[in-house]
């Protein structure tokens, strides 16, 4: 019986719901909604007759200051004192200075006074603020200030333009109004603007202004590369850079692979394979049996098996890019020069750890007598002998080696001797015993140079590069990379005095009167020691121009600062991104920079990215 009543009062409790719960707990404990209806009016009732009281007594030290003859002259003075404090009280307000500012524009706008602050009687203000009206309870009828209709004061009740309150529609309308008056404020950069403009930058992308159509519909395209299902027909400039910004967002996998897939093309660029696997590799071979140019970058996944498949099913390549190919062994690469040697007219590859020893160069060179251009950069299988088997390929044009450091000064300079004279671009990275002898085999070889690059060495002097740049025969460069060459003493960083190390003042000076008149790009990164007045002899605007240069790297050239800055952009005329990291005397704030100059690197950047477009670069 008992159980059958609780579970009625609990299901009766389950329709009543929360709000009769509540009902009943406010019973439990003497509290009705009645009574909190009574409280709330009296209270209104009491701040209504504390305000007409002080409004009251407001009205009668009115009267009382008319006729001062009625009172007590310690009373006149309490009060006064009284009425003193207040006002400071008031002055101190913000809504004091509020209406006083608005006191102030209302006046300006008569075209009555100046602006100076005598103008404006601030007690005056101060009194009538004192002595307005108290302004209506929330929940007290009043008559809107506009319209003059009765309405209920709420706590969003706004007030009008002359101190009385607004109802809801003249509230709307007041407001639409002064937003009509409010100029528009300027748009901010897009979020994440900022940050693509500074990758972009980095990347060598510093032209001003809006992207081309080109590029924006290439990045329209990567940002919604899931609904994408074929490129179709586009040219090959096209799926190259289409190929550069997937691989740049890590988008390249075994699907969008197949957008670059065309069977009737001779080339394709692949950035980033890394997400592609043995499948994938053979796919492309067998779908694009017209293959001449393979480059396939960071290919981590490329085996033997899919080698011996691109040499079974591509038989007409000729130019080949591997990087970071490093489960094909030995043997997979002497069967490379074996078969397809003879055909061979450019092998680059770069980051091998376990392969690409002394016997697959060896083969190289037996087996590809028509190779043009050659890049090995750090293959830590090959030695000294590799370098030397390369003086049998005198058909070089082009190349680049950052291989096997500790190479003797010697054995470069047979190579260079042997196989330098048609070189057109010569790169040697990080051989850190070549000396001075290497730099004048260079002087005396090589004529026909169009880029030079000789990086990452503490051993050649300022003076061995001076003569390398002095009468020398060779038409000038128009890149030159000469980054790293400095002293690494660190008890001495500023290097010996007498014979400096490194590419220094003399080297450089002799460099820029060389190859200044076609010099396109500069890299001189960390060359510590050239000086500071150097820099200045170099850079003067009145002796020298540099017209063709539009790319320089000076980055960690301590002596660089704000006067050699403004140098340079006045002597650059075509000068498109000045790269400064390290470059501490920069200051950002004390330098103009000129439109479309992408400064990089400099200190206070965020600030100093600023564009003066209203000066020449060779203006004085």
């Amino acid at each position: 019986m008992y159980v059958g009543w609780a579970a009625r009062r609990a299901a009766t409790n389950a329709i009543r719901g929360p709000q009769s719960a509540l009902t009943d707990f406010l019973a439990s404990h003497n509290i009705s909604a009645h009574q909190i209806h009574q409280e709330h009016q009296r209270r209104l009732r009491e701040a209504q007759q504390q305000a007409a009281q002080e409004t009251g007594e407001a009205d009668e030290n009115k009267e009382n200051e008319s006729d001062p003859g009625d009172e007590a002259v310690e009373e006149r003075k309490k009060r006064k004192r009284k009425e003193e404090k207040a006002i400071m009280k008031i002055k101190q307000s913000k809504e004091f200075k509020r209406r006083k500012f608005e006191e102030k524009i209302k006046k300006r706008q008569k075209g009555s006074g100046d602006d100076d602050d005598s103008d404006y009687d601030d007690d005056s203000i101060a009194r009538n603020m004192l002595y307005k009206k108290a302004q209506p309870m929330p929940g007290q009828f009043e008559n809107c200030e506009i319209c003059e209709k009765r309405f209920t004061v709420t706590a969003y009740s706004k007030t009008g333009p002359e101190g009385g309150l607004l109802c809801t529609k003249c509230s709307k309308e007041l407001g639409k109004e002064e937003k009509k008056k409010q100029q528009p404020k300027k748009r901010g950069p897009l979020k994440g603007k900022r940050r693509q403009t500074e990758s972009d930058r980095m990347m060598g992308d510093v032209k001003p202004g809006a992207k081309s159509l080109v590029e924006i519909c290439v990045r329209k395209v990567v940002a919604n590369i899931v609904d994408i299902e074929e490129f179709g027909d586009l040219p090959q400039t096209l799926l190259d850079r289409l190929s550069q910004v997937l691989s740049q967002k890590r988008a390249l996998d075994p699907r969008t692979l197949e957008f670059f897939l065309q069977a009737d093309s001779s080339r394709i660029a692949i950035y980033d394979a890394a997400k592609l696997e043995t499948d994938d590799f053979e796919k492309i071979f067998s779908f694009m049996p017209e293959l001449e140019d393979v480059n396939l970058r960071n290919a981590g996944q490329m085996k033997d098996e899919v080698l011996l498949y691109m040499l079974d099913h591509n038989p007409k390549i000729k130019h080949l890019q591997l990087g970071a190919a490093n489960l094909i062994t030995n043997h997979g690469w002497l069967q490379l020069f074996q078969k397809q040697g003879p055909k061979l007219e450019s092998f680059k590859t770069c980051d091998l750890d376990a392969a690409l020893d002394d016997s697959a160069i060896e083969a190289l060179v037996q087996h590809c007598p028509n190779l043009q251009r050659l890049k090995l950069k750090k293959c830590w299988q090959t030695t000294e002998r590799s370098i030397q088997c390369l003086t049998s390929l005198p058909s070089l044009h082009h190349l680049s080696l950052s291989i096997c450091p500790d190479t003797s000064a010697e054995t470069l300079s047979t190579l260079i001797t042997t196989i330098g004279t048609p070189l057109e671009t010569l790169s040697l990275e990080s051989f850190h015993n070549a000396d001075d002898t290497t730099l004048t085999a260079i002087h005396r070889t090589c004529t026909e140079l169009s880029k030079l690059r000789f990086t990452n060495n503490a051993i050649c002097t300022d003076a061995g590069f001076a003569s390398l740049f002095s009468n020398w025969p060779n038409p000038p460069l128009p890149t030159i990379d000469l980054s790293d060459n400095r002293d690494i003493d660190n008890q001495n960083p500023d290097g010996p005095a007498e014979r400096p190390i490194g590419l220094a003042s003399m080297g450089f000076q002799a460099l820029m009167t060389h190859s200044g008149s076609r010099l396109e790009k500069l890299n001189v990164k960390a060359c510590r020691h050239i000086s500071h007045e150097a820099l200045l002899r170099v850079f003067d605007h009145e002796k020298h121009t540099y017209p063709m240069l539009r790319d320089m790297d000076l980055s960690f050239v301590a002596p660089v600062d704000e006067v050699v800055t403004t140098a340079i952009f006045r002597c650059c005329p075509k000068l498109e991104k000045l790269a400064i990291f390290g470059c501490n005397q920069v200051r950002g704030r004390e330098v103009r920079i000129p439109a479309g100059v992408a400064v990089i690197g400099m200190m206070d950047a965020q600030e100093s990215v600023v564009v003066e477009g209203g000066w020449e670069r060779g203006d004085v």
